[in-house]
């Protein structure tokens, strides 16, 4: 069976959730008050991934999840850990039968180093089918970097390319690549793909990305940023926004859209303020001896955590399908909007969301959906 995405909130059935490193990865850790903290932030991360688990296996969701190393010294990289396989939306999306990832992987090694006179290649059973000496030369490159490919997602590539998925890596070469499910929203034949900030050349991005997609209708929306940590179009007919997006009007014409002023990431400012002082330290061993950064832990598993959970909501859904959708707090003006549109909320708080800068929908990457593709916009041109 073929997997296959086309519109996010047709029935999910098949679905990848990250993973963080267990509490034992933080020994590295010498001081002790901020070791607790990102110990204790390790065991409530898993948590929460396993209640998100739970509720998606009790609507027969398949769940596929990245494998982390029990040798961690694969991940110390220049003196620094590299960041574990927590958000599997930031790096890839299913867009009709085509999987979209950058997840690295010796397949995308190969891509680099190949020249113009060696197979070309676009899936990881292509690669499989290589002369042993070509791979023996990428494994070369791997073991030299010491194991800098991560191996976290190879057998959920091998499990899609198995499907009869055709996977692309890294589409667009030397470039930051739009392409992934915190960039787009599939609305059937539509594509909208959001910016990375207010500097970016619309016109260069419809000039890359259209002709990606000859088959649909790309957009490309002022997000600032993932756009599903701006907007979220729950089912046909309703959008959740944190601000109002002028081209609403023009991009999604009638829908009914619920706004958010102060929600979300504007909710935490102060705290975002603090994250951005000590931005990765976490990542880098002696820095937890820093007495800003262990202010930093410390304020937000004493402060933040309980706030957020009280008080924000966040756009950042996951939609099981047009009935259902997995939210991380209850939100009088959102709700009340779901039941207008027959849609049951359910609240998966996954509290150290802005900590990680991982959502619901962030940390996971839907792989397949039943339904076939939909036009919402029948009066809109091809292009």
């Amino acid at each position: 069976m073929t997997y296959s995405v086309h519109q996010h909130w047709d029935p999910l059935r098949v679905c990848a959730v990250g993973r963080s490193y267990p509490p034992e990865f933080y020994s590295f850790i010498a001081n002790s008050r901020v070791r607790s903290v990102m110990e204790r932030i390790a065991i409530e991360t898993e948590e929460d991934y396993q209640k998100l688990i739970k509720l998606l296996e009790s609507f027969g969701v398949e769940i596929l999840r990245p494998i982390i190393s029990e040798d961690f010294s694969v991940y110390l990289k220049n003196g620094k850990y590299v960041p574990p396989p927590m958000t599997p939306c930031d790096f890839s999306i299913m867009i009709g039968e085509t999987f979209y990832h950058n997840w690295c992987t010796e397949m995308q090694i190969y891509q680099n180093i190949a020249a113009d006179n060696w197979p070309k290649i676009s899936t990881v059973g292509e690669y499989d089918l290589l002369p042993d000496v070509i791979k023996q030369e990428v494994q070369a490159i791997i073991d030299k970097h010491q194991g800098t490919i991560s191996q976290e997602y190879k057998h959920i590539l091998k499990k899609i390319s198995a499907q009869g998925n055709k996977v692309v890596e890294r589409v667009i070469k030397g470039k930051t690549s739009l392409i992934n499910r915190a960039m787009i929203t599939r609305v059937g034949r539509n594509l909208y793909i959001g910016t990375h900030d207010s500097n970016d050349d619309i016109e260069k991005l419809k000039q890359t990305y259209i002709p990606l997609f000859p088959d649909h209708r790309v957009r490309i929306i002022n997000t600032d940023g993932h756009s599903d940590g701006t907007f979220c179009p729950v089912v046909p007919g309703l959008i959740v926004s944190l601000r109002d997006v002028p081209t609403y009007a023009d991009t999604f014409p009638g829908w009914e859209v619920v706004y958010l002023p102060g929600q979300s990431w504007d909710a935490v400012k102060p705290f975002l303020d603090l994250k951005n002082k000590n931005r990765g330290k976490w990542w880098v061993p002696g820095e937890e001896l820093n007495d800003d950064f262990t202010q930093y832990v410390e304020e937000w598993l004493g402060h933040w955590v309980g706030y957020v959970e009280e008080t924000v909501f966040d756009v950042n859904m996951l939609v099981i399908d047009e009935k259902n959708v997995v939210c991380n707090n209850y939100n009088e003006k959102v709700f009340e909007a779901f039941s207008r549109h027959g849609i049951t909320p359910h609240i998966v708080n996954f509290r150290h969301r802005y900590f990680w800068d991982g959502g619901l929908h962030c940390i996971t990457s839907d792989l397949h959906r039943e339904g076939t593709q939909k036009d919402y916009f029948l009066e809109r041109r091809l292009t």
